[in-house]
């Protein structure tokens, strides 16, 4: 039913109703028929309070919607009278925005009209800004070490992780963190290894699950060396667990692509775990055999490692594959601690002479440019290698041959890189052209070192 049909039943339309109510208005007005209206509440009082008939005007339905809430505004809170003792305990509530409207109004005219009321009010606005500082959900990856460090200042350990051991413990802790909530799309991203063979750069399209078979047969290595049961080249299932001379003999790059041919394809969530116990079963095998491995090495195929920088190539290694599944997922990653980079540079600066070596053995770099003959053990031309950062130092680096020593006395170039930057140019992320931050001096000998620290990385 309609608005204007409702009112105008009480405004004497002849429908018959409205008859009826014009007369019991009639009747209530005068005074006559003060009995209870049958079908009522039997014994209630009549109500004998005037009557004021509302004008047609302001009940009639203009066909207008009526106007919003919102549309009415906001009223303006007025201010209420205080004293100042209880606008001053009200300062705090104001700060952490608990008062009411009236309260707020009232504190901060008050604050309009007292200095030391107005200094007070700031200094607590801004302890609850330290209080609200925005803070990522993500966990700090450094975490982890910062409690394992905590604890074991507290309670060392009965058997220690040796601190050539330690980078690898660090790394492969930070990248286990990073998997550890991968879905099955994460798990399938794809990711592009990127090294440098021949100075040319190399690349090779595999998945997150792929990278982690692909550390789990590397470091394979270093388990058949210590004994382990490893992960056989040929995938699960061959015969040997790895410890035939023929796996033993395959170099990084074979090993993984035999183990990824045996595996079923494409890898999945289930590699983590194997790569993980493998890797516990690392650290603790080394820790137990403390200063007793350090004749040990490991082959890599074509050349071999001390136990000692086995571990920490595994290290590096696994950094360098980190940060590749961490871009390939679009997520942040740290650079390992500065104690623990310091060591893998050092590791890439120690290799660096044999490697110019090779690859003058192979035509790729010139020969040795030296005025005279570089016996074995005297000095010789240099290059003085500087890192900067936290894990910074300098390095002078033998130009003419592995067995020469280097001096300062015959320096002739002068290169400058950050720590994280030269450790990706050895892990083939950067290019040689790409990676010098300040270079000085004998333009070729630092083309051939840089072109030589590109030239460690593989697969």
């Amino acid at each position: 039913m309609s608005g204007a049909g409702r009112f105008g039943a009480h405004d004497g339309c002849d429908d018959g109703h409205g008859n009826r109510n014009e007369e019991r208005t009639r009747r209530g007005q005068d005074g006559r028929g003060g009995g209870a209206v049958p079908g009522g509440d039997g014994g209630r009082e009549p109500d004998r309070s005037p009557r004021v008939r509302v004008p047609r005007a302001s009940v009639e339905d203009s066909g207008l919607s009526l106007p919003g809430l919102a549309g009415l505004g906001q009223p303006t809170p007025v201010p209420i009278d205080l004293p100042h003792d209880v606008l001053k305990s009200l300062l705090g509530a104001w700060a952490l925005a608990a008062c009411s409207a009236a309260e707020t109004a009232a504190v901060e005219e008050h604050l309009g009209t007292c200095g030391a009321c107005a200094d007070e009010a700031r200094r607590l606005r801004e302890a609850v800004g330290l209080l609200h500082q925005p803070e990522s959900l993500d966990l700090d990856p450094r975490l982890r070490h910062r409690v394992l460090e905590s604890c074991l200042d507290r309670r060392p350990p009965r058997i220690p992780v040796p601190a050539w051991a330690a980078p690898y413990d660090a790394e492969t802790a930070r990248l286990d963190a990073l998997l550890q909530d991968f879905g099955d799309a994460e798990w399938q991203a794809p990711v592009q290894l990127r090294w440098f063979e021949a100075d040319a750069a190399k690349s090779r399209r595999t998945t997150v699950a792929g990278v982690i078979a692909h550390l789990l047969a590397v470091d394979g290595l270093v388990a058949a060396a210590l004994g382990l049961t490893a992960p056989p080249a040929e995938g699960p299932g061959a015969a040997g667990a790895g410890q035939g001379a023929e796996d033993a003999a395959r170099g990084p790059a074979a090993r993984t692509e035999a183990f990824w041919r045996a595996t079923r394809f494409p890898q999945t969530r289930s590699v983590r775990e194997p790569w993980r116990e493998q890797s516990h079963a690392l650290v603790r095998t080394v820790s137990f055999t403390g200063g007793s491995a350090d004749g040990l090495e490991v082959p890599y195929g074509d050349f071999a490692l001390p136990l000692h920088d086995a571990m920490l190539d595994r290290a590096f290694e696994c950094w360098a594959h980190a940060e590749d599944i961490a871009e390939a997922v679009d997520y942040p990653y740290e650079p390992p601690a500065p104690r623990h980079l310091r060591k893998m540079i050092d590791l890439a600066v120690r290799m660096l002479p044999g490697t110019l070596a090779e690859r003058r053995r192979a035509g790729l770099s010139a020969p040795g440019r030296s005025p005279h003959l570089v016996a074995a053990g005297t000095p010789g031309r240099s290059l003085r290698l500087e890192i900067e950062g936290a894990a910074g130092g300098e390095w002078l680096i033998p130009l003419d041959s592995p067995a020469a020593v280097a001096s300062a006395e015959f320096e002739v170039a002068h290169v400058a890189l950050d720590g994280a930057e030269f450790c990706r140019l050895a892990a083939g992320h950067v290019s040689p052209q790409e990676a010098a931050a300040g270079q000085d001096g004998d333009r070729e000998a630092i083309r051939e070192v840089l072109a030589a620290a590109a030239a460690l990385s593989r697969r």
